[in-house]
């Protein structure tokens, strides 16, 4: 009886298995070796938000699943800020930088649509920053998000959720 409260739910396993395949997609190398991707905690942090954009947008109608995909992200970066040494006070004031700073981004991406100069424009505010990026770079990385936003939509929310994520490069 007591292993239903503490199970997690089908969402929350789906959720989960998700996203930890969106984390080995954000990992890929192509990113920080041929798009110039910043290689450091905030770069990652970015492929990792764009990426979570990706499969958000795509299974918004089911809310449930992307509540607990959010949590999973959220619970990951909980605990990694405490592996790397973060007291108990300051994951709170980190924590809520970052829901901030995913917040923000996934409404800049979703405002940008298939508007390719919002995008890259917001690819180049949010993912490179203050530091110079190649052109060729940003628009590698606009098409990538635009081919794979494509493909799930193909794809579909359910199967998405059924079969897990995948990414083209």
């Amino acid at each position: 009886m007591l292993k239903c409260f503490f199970s997690p739910s089908t969402h929350q396993q789906q959720a989960r298995r998700i996203y930890a395949q969106i984390v080995a997609a954000a990992r890929q190398a192509v990113f920080y070796k041929d798009w110039q991707v910043p290689d450091t905690l905030d770069g990652r942090f970015d492929m990792l938000v764009l990426h979570l954009y990706l499969v958000l947008d795509a299974c918004g109608k089911h809310r449930e699943f992307c509540r607990d995909l959010s949590e999973a992200f959220f619970s990951d970066m909980d605990r990694s800020l405490r592996e790397m040494g973060v007291s108990d006070t300051g994951v709170g004031k980190r924590i809520k930088a970052m829901a901030q700073a995913f917040y923000g981004r996934q409404a800049a991406y979703a405002e940008a649509g298939s508007d390719e100069k919002k995008l890259m424009e917001a690819l180049r505010r949010n993912v490179w920053r203050e530091k110079p990026a190649a052109g060729e770079a940003v628009a590698a990385l606009a098409g990538y998000m635009r081919r794979n936003a494509g493909a799930l939509r193909i794809r579909g929310a359910e199967a998405v959720i059924r079969d897990g994520f995948t990414c083209q490069e």
